[in-house]
């Protein structure tokens, strides 16, 4: 027992501290307060319906209360034979957010440190300088949970593959299928995709090292080993995968269904959007020194009574509160003159790596010899040309252009999480480096230069830094010209006002880079004293973690403070009804969409409205394609009445730009749930749809392609005007209509066609139905009385549902398997 604690109490220890850590750091969590985030918000109200059936043990697959209608895949499903999902809830019951996903970095973290040899006090340091990076803290504050929970899986997927290539392979396989399955499920793919570039070029370093020492065979067995982990873990994870893949070719980010009538490409993401997030090239420089760009959008770090610009105004003769004031206030309102100057349209803060650790990794790169370095190395410079887009799109253009699925992310700035994982690992393997070496004198020359450059880029910062930026951004002068007209024309005022608000930046920044300098000259000195040994290996350990702790702790507290918690509440307690929303709630009727054309301009982006209706607009990035191309050509500017009759929209909102009142009028000429149509009007393709609808009479008449002409039977001459069809029961994923003609009709239903898992019923029998108005629902009706169902039942969720049990089950059996050879391994 006490061989096993003198071998493994280290690691409690560092447990132990890691829980410190969070507890000091997220002690309102703790609390029982949530971080007020804004996109925890839009969630919310796109999974509204979902969760009104999740309180009567109900779970369906398609909700109607976003954009007309679409799967909750993307939303919000349980995969319940899923291993990963009950580990993921086990986790979140147990520790309050973002506790759960904070320890799962540190832990991920400090286990990949550990395969690489490291002592844990330097582990624990390189732990904490990633978890803590400031992308990493950003994005917890911003509610962007799954991209946060993909990010931590990097390091334990990439400790587990080194394992793997190390010949561990019982082992490393079982945990790579582990880990990679939680990747999967956190849902991510577009971190997951930055992730598998990483391994690659790792997998292609080992590959050539292989090859070059004439040891391919344990290489080949090693790559056996980590694709049936591959395997495993997409097993566990077919239904979500299943299910994503199939909806990704209808969603917004799958291809247009129009030539003429969109700016959209045929395929995946326009490249503006793709490209709005880029990172600047001299952005590059706040991974050493935070405020080189000037932190967030909106920020008035700085301004204060001291600050340049607020001097203008006290000069003038106005009061230093007023002054402070009018300072901030146009730091913060006018297009380039706020204290963030680079391109990105919206920023929370910047990449910011650490002082320390940027040292250490230039010191790794040129003392390091291991062939991990070019890993890195290749790994850093492509995720940074990546990143910088359309700032220097060579690079991002090929992969844009030609890499399956990269046209299909945006906010490309996103890959330098990867690198922010690299930089600690170079970092310590540095540190590793000179305490394995016997000769340890050697490295005096190479710390040197690393100091030499470092510390003279930054002060080069301090002293000049106009030499690398220029604290202005493109849209600098049209800031001025703006801020001029708002001062009436005085051109002077607004150009001392805006060379001002310069010299507020480089205070900023100058003030950023004296504190990277200390944090330099301190880990320079504890090196060089760990080197001439005037300092032992515990010393060194102990304070390089503690730097590290301190260096991230500071930075981090700019971005998510205790303020950015709130008492934890019900978004019914959020978000209140308005007098509308209330008036409208009095109708019963199941199924009926609203319109708030008061907001119409935010279409996409309604977080508030489908806390209360069925709405024809919503909150969510995976929309159907047809649906969003509909909105942009039918529902902005001026919405098309005979569109929002056609989308049954029974309420429409309308507001007085005056007052800010608004008030609800019924459309009576809503076509209802489902009626039979007089006509039909068939047309080419998609623009031809397009273009029809703009023009027509939905409650008579249905525009159809004629691809579906075969399937459609003539509408009789003589129209039977006391048809009636009827929706009878309303479940998402079940709708009951009841029909009754004197003779066979064609029917158009108000529900958004999708025939990946829809299938309709006429009396218990399938039949087949067909897509009208460019995306709704029609079909056949016979003559007589008939129940019509339409059921949504996907075989890429249920069939897939079943094959992630079985891979759920064969991935407990393999960690088992594992378990059981590491304990006979070490016993023998």
């Amino acid at each position: 027992m006490n061989n096993w604690l003198k071998r493994y109490g280290v690691h409690f220890a560092v447990a132990g501290i890691f829980l410190v850590i969070c507890f000091f750091y997220f002690t309102p969590a703790f609390q029982g307060k949530t971080l007020g985030q804004s996109d925890v918000l839009g969630a919310q109200s796109t999974q509204k319906e979902i969760n009104d059936y999740k309180a009567k043990d109900t779970t369906i697959l398609w909700t109607n209360q976003i954009f007309g209608g679409m799967p909750v895949y993307q939303i919000w499903a349980p995969y319940s034979s899923n291993i990963t999902t009950h580990v993921v809830n086990t986790l979140k019951t147990i520790f309050p957010n973002p506790i759960d996903t904070v320890l799962l970095l540190l832990f991920g973290t400090y286990f990949l440190f550990c395969v690489l040899k490291l002592n844990p006090w330097l582990a624990a340091a390189g732990a904490f300088a990633f978890t803590f990076s400031s992308y990493n803290i950003i994005l917890l504050v911003a509610g962007h949970s799954n991209q946060a929970y993909a990010i931590a899986f990097f390091a334990p997927i990439i400790a587990s593959v080194i394992l793997t290539l190390r010949g561990r392979y019982i082992l490393g396989g079982a945990l790579t299928a582990l880990f990679m399955a939680m990747e999967f499920k956190a849902n991510h793919i577009q971190m997951t995709y930055y992730l598998l570039m990483a391994l690659v070029i790792l997998i292609g370093i080992e590959l050539y090292h292989a090859i070059k020492e004439k040891n391919t065979k344990p290489f080949l067995k090693s790559l056996a080993w980590l694709a049936g982990a591959m395997v495993l873990a997409l097993m566990v994870n077919a239904s979500l995968l299943w299910s994503t893949q199939e909806y990704s070719k209808y969603s917004y980010r799958g291809q247009s269904n129009l030539t003429q009538h969109t700016n959209e490409p045929s395929n995946g993401l326009s490249k503006h959007y793709a490209y709005e997030y880029s990172q600047g090239v001299g952005e590059c420089f706040t991974f050493l020194v935070p405020n080189a760009y000037g932190g967030s959008t909106g920020s008035v770090e700085g301004i204060d009574q001291n600050s340049a610009v607020a001097k203008v105004f006290i000069t003038n003769g106005m009061p230093e509160d007023q002054a402070v004031s009018t300072a901030q206030q146009i730091t913060g309102s006018f297009p380039g003159l706020g204290m963030y100057w680079g391109n990105k349209p919206l920023t929370s803060g910047p990449f910011y790596f650490g002082a320390v650790i940027c040292f250490l990794f230039l010191f790794g790169l040129i003392a390091v010899k291991s062939r991990i370095k070019w890993w890195i190395l290749g790994t850093v410079v492509l995720t940074m040309l990546l990143s910088f887009g359309s700032n220097w799109p060579y690079v991002s253009d090929i992969f844009f252009n030609y890499f399956p699925l990269y046209n299909k992310f945006r906010t490309v700035e996103s890959i330098l999480a990867v690198a922010s994982l690299c930089f600690p690992i170079l970092a310590f393997l540095a540190v590793r480096e000179i305490i394995e070496a016997k000769d340890k004198a050697v490295y005096l020359k190479k710390l040197f230069l690393t100091l030499y450059i470092i510390g003279g880029i930054t002060l080069v910062l301090i002293a000049a830094p106009t030499i690398f930026l220029s604290f202005k951004p493109d849209g600098f002068q049209t800031g001025i010209g703006y801020l001029a007209q708002a001062l009436k024309g005085d051109t002077g005022t607004a150009n001392s006002i805006a060379n001002a608000i310069v010299n507020d930046r480089i205070a900023l920044e100058r003030a950023d880079a004296i504190r990277t300098l200390i944090f330099i000259g301190i880990t320079f000195g504890l090196v060089w004293a760990f080197i001439k040994q005037k300092v032992n290996l515990t010393i060194l350990s102990v304070g390089l973690f503690a730097l590290v702790l301190i260096d991230m702790w500071q930075i981090d507290r700019r971005y998510l403070k205790d303020a950015n918690f709130q008492e934890k509440q019900d978004a019914d307690q959020q978000i209140k009804p308005r007098d509308v929303d209330t008036q409208i709630a009095q109708d019963h009727d199941p199924d009926f969409r609203v319109f708030d054309y008061s907001q119409f301009q935010n279409i996409k982006m309604d977080s508030y409205n489908p806390f209360f209706h069925k709405s024809i607009s919503g909150y969510s990035a995976a929309r159907l394609k047809r649906y969003d191309e509909l909105i942009d050509n039918q529902l902005v500017n001026t919405p098309n009445l005979n569109v929002l009759n056609m989308l049954n929209t029974k309420y429409v909102i309308v507001g007085d730009q005056k007052t800010q009142a608004t008030t609800v009028q019924k459309n009576p000429d809503a076509c209802g749930n489902a009626w039979f149509i007089k006509s039909i009007q068939y047309v080419n393709n998609a623009d031809d749809e397009m273009k029809a609808i703009t023009s027509f009479t939905p409650k008579t008449t249905a525009i159809v392609d004629q691809q579906y002409k075969t399937q459609i039977s003539p509408i009789p001459a003589t129209a039977d005007t006391s048809a009636t069809i009827k929706l009878t029961s309303y479940n998402p994923d079940h709708l009951i209509y009841q029909s009754k003609s004197s003779t066979a009709q064609v029917a158009v239903f108000s529900e958004i066609h999708y025939n990946k898992g829809w299938k309709m019923l006429i009396d218990g029998n399938e039949q087949p139905y067909f897509r009208a108005d460019y995306l709704l629902r029609a079909a056949n009706i016979p003559a007589g009385d008939h129940k019509v169902e339409f059921i949504f039942h996907p075989a890429s969720y249920y069939t897939g549902e079943s094959i992630s049990l079985a891979g759920s089950i064969l991935l407990v059996l393999a960690l088992g398997g594992a378990t059981y050879a590491e304990t006979r391994k070490k016993k023998s």
